[in-house]
């Protein structure tokens, strides 16, 4: 009896030593690649990812980024793309280190890359590929400095499985169905207009000059008011030594 328990112990501990460690995968934060192709690229970047975020602050299940690696094949830590700006609804606003797919359990419904020259290969071919399998339903391309994009903004949106370009209006400008915005170019800049208010989504410099004049425009009405509350106390103290009651004028 003891010789079988002996043997059943070796034959366990035989077992576990040939049994390979499971070793959990990593998945990097950072590729080692620069953000942007140049200071337009990235401002433009910037300003598009803030605008959104502003946009959508009271959303709790809508969430705005980008320049954030997007792992989409569990497993396989090279399977990874970082689109410059991605919306995402259903899910729950915080801040995150990377985006798994498999994890979130929800493609992005917008991606928008600011586009260069030497990224035309990735953004039209491959990147294009890679947002169709995951299902991303709107994949916008701006190209700021008018380098290979005519015209300079492009969209695509999934119709059963395949990218259908998205319909441009007279002025170039695109509507976005998820995002409930016509996007359109200023120059080396896009504008996002709110389809339900008509009111353009203000980038961050426009934000600081907006509430520049609005501080400005109250300390002024503020100034008025106390001169005019100045002034009626003067008119009071003057009817008074003409012997007048101003309170019951």
């Amino acid at each position: 009896m003891l010789d079988i328990i002996r043997k059943a112990r070796w034959c366990m501990k035989s077992s576990l030593a040939l049994r390979p460690l499971v070793q959990e995968v990593e998945y990097p934060e950072s590729d080692g690649k620069p953000m942007a192709e140049t200071d337009v690229h990235r401002d433009e970047m910037f300003a598009v990812i803030q605008a959104l975020e502003y946009f959508f602050r009271n959303q709790p299940d809508v969430y705005v980024s980008g320049n954030l690696l997007l792992y989409y094949q569990e497993g396989d830590p090279t399977r990874s793309v970082a689109p410059d700006v991605l919306v995402v609804k259903g899910i729950p606003k915080h801040k995150r280190r990377i985006y798994r797919l498999w994890v979130e359990g929800r493609p992005p419904n917008v991606i928008i890359e600011v586009t260069s020259k030497s990224t035309r290969a990735k953004d039209l071919v491959t990147n294009h590929r890679r947002y169709r399998l995951m299902g991303v339903r709107e994949y916008l391309l701006f190209d700021p400095l008018g380098e290979y994009l005519s015209p300079q903004l492009q969209g695509f949106r999934l119709v059963r499985g395949r990218y259908g370009r998205m319909h441009a209006a007279r002025d170039g400008s695109l509507v976005s169905q998820e995002l409930g915005m016509r996007v359109l170019v200023a120059g080396q800049r896009l504008r996002l207009v709110d389809l339900a208010s008509g009111a353009p989504l203000l980038r961050p410099d426009e934000e600081a000059d907006a509430h520049r004049a609005e501080a400005a425009a109250r300390h002024a009405a503020e100034q008025q008011l106390h001169q005019s509350e100045q002034r009626a106390e003067k008119l009071a103290a003057r009817l008074r030594e003409l012997g007048i009651d101003p309170d019951i004028l």
